[in-house]
This record gives structure tokens, sequence and C-alpha cells, in this order.
């Protein structure tokens, strides 16, 4: 339950909106205003257009049948289940944590290392951010904390090689999981894409023996933001999963379901704080009950 209480608190403010309009139907009764409000409030917390549709559809064909149960199903439906956004690696793995500035690439990273610390792995940090001046020294901090063997270059202007180094140490140490913080780029920058690009291709041909996957990073408040640049990113290289950060201070906590509907990339983990013990497996009905309130009647 401790779990569910931080999803819960994190979805605070999308939950006040979201089921503020849902009672308002349920109090005056489902009417072309009552619709109106919902559908409006709906597609502000960023849950997509057809979504919002559907919930319509719901709420008018169970109005007198308890509909939230109803669209709670649905919702609930629309989302993978855990495990297929669960990140259980068979072999060796190289993860990318990739992303634009501000997202929480590097803590995210960290944390990653952490849980699957937790799990009995054996992780290394490599830190390929050789743009941002203070990415390797916070990530040395980091791996300090969680207690990981890191590989960085303050000094390199390739973060390529770094990687190439990162994931060779990673071989020779037997570590099972290398999680590769990489530099905050923006989508529309061609040169940072080619160059991320690049850092797949040098692990596929390489590396045989890493299956390399990816995450990244959205910041949660930016709503259909977010979804632009990951698109931008799938474009470019394959996108596994995401993380969605800064859950807390954001009404839009719609967002996953047209990132899953549009463009099949699952959220897999959720940032609630800045505490390494702070990243959250996602699972679908501790979310939808997270955002409707219903885990409250439960």
């Amino acid at each position: 339950m401790a779990f569910m209480g931080k999803i819960f608190q994190a979805l605070r403010r999308t939950r006040e909106s979201v089921s503020d309009a849902f009672e308002s139907v349920i109090k005056s009764k489902v009417s072309p205003e009552s619709m109106e409000e919902l559908e409006d409030t709906l597609i502000s917390a960023d849950m997509g257009f057809s979504t919002a549709e559907t919930v319509l559809e719901v709420v008018e064909k169970h109005q007198k049948k308890g509909f939230i149960n109803r669209v709670e199903s649905y919702l609930i439906s629309e989302l993978p289940d855990r495990k297929n956004v669960e990140l259980s690696f068979e072999k060796s793995v190289v993860l990318m944590v990739v992303g634009v500035n501000g997202t929480g690439k590097t803590t995210s990273a960290a944390k990653l290392a952490n849980y699957y610390k937790s799990f009995g792995k054996k992780v290394m940090l490599v830190g390929a951010d050789t743009y941002r001046a203070a990415a390797a020294e916070q990530l040395k901090i980091w791996a300090k904390r969680v207690d990981v063997n890191i590989v960085c270059n303050e000094h390199s202007q390739q973060p390529s090689a770094v990687l190439y180094d990162g994931v060779t140490a990673a071989k020779a140490q037997g570590a099972e999981i290398v999680i590769v913080d990489t530099a905050g780029r923006l989508h529309t920058v061609k040169n940072l894409m080619a160059e991320l690009e690049k850092m797949y291709r040098v692990v596929q041909s390489r590396f045989p023996e890493y299956e390399i996957h990816s995450l990244i990073t959205l910041d949660a408040s930016l709503g259909q933001n977010s979804l632009i640049q990951a698109r931008e990113f799938a474009n470019t290289v394959q996108v596994d999963g995401a993380v969605l950060t800064k859950m807390d201070g954001t009404a839009k906590g719609g967002i996953i379901f047209p990132l899953y509907k549009d463009l099949k990339i699952p959220v897999t983990f959720i940032g609630v704080g800045e505490d390494l013990d702070d990243l959250i497996v996602f699972d679908r009905t501790e979310y939808v009950q997270g955002l409707l309130g219903t885990a409250e009647d439960r």
C-alpha cells in the first residue's frame, strides 16, 4: 500500500480535476452541459481525443448503472498489463536513458541502477553525457550512493567512445545491466539524434552479447509536448518504454493513454520524488484507480 500511496499522491492534481468532473455528471445527471465539461476536463488532462470520446460513450451507455466502474474497466483495458511493461531481462543489457534536457535522465538512471541492483543484478552506470559539465559529477555522486561502478570521461567529447569504454569495462567485470545516461537533446537537432543512432550501432556491432533497450524520460507536466518528443525519438531509435517524471506537479496524468495508443510506447516506470526509492514500476490498475479516485472505494 506504500506504493499505492505514492501513486495516489502523485496523481492528486489530475484526480482533483477528473473526479470533480465525474462528480458533476453524477450530481446533475448526464446532460449536454455536464458531458461537455467532462470532455473538456479529460482532454485537458491529456488523455487524447479518442480516449475521451470513448469515456463519454461509456458514461452515456451506463448512466443508470454506476458508470464510474465501467469507465475504470475501460481505461485499464486501454493500457498494457504489468508483464508487458516490466523490463525483466533474460540476457545482459545495455539500457539507454534518453530524452530532452530537464526531464530527469540522470536521476532516473541512478534510480534504475538502484532498482535493478535490488534484484541482485550486477549494474554499471555509464556517463555518456559529454555536453553538460556537471552531468558526470552528478552521476558519480549517485553511483556512490547506489554503490555501483561507473565509467565516465569528463575530457571526452565523444559519447560513443565513452559508451564503448563503459560497455567494455562492464563486460570485463561481468556487469549484467549497463545503464547509460545520455546527453539531453532536442528532438529537432538532427546531428544529436544521429549521434544517438550511432551509439546504438556501437553496441549492436561491437557487443552482440548485450541486448540494447532504451527508456525515454518524459516530463509529465509538458503534456502534448512530451508526446511530440517521444514520437521523434522513436523515429530515430527503438524506444521500449517511458519513465514518466514530475507527476506530482501536474494535472496532465492522462498522457499515458495517447502515448501507448498512438505510439505503442508503454510507461514502464513513474518517478514520484527525488529519493532513490521513488521509482515505481507502472501498474495500470493502480494508476487508473489513482486517476479516478476509485481506489478510495476499495
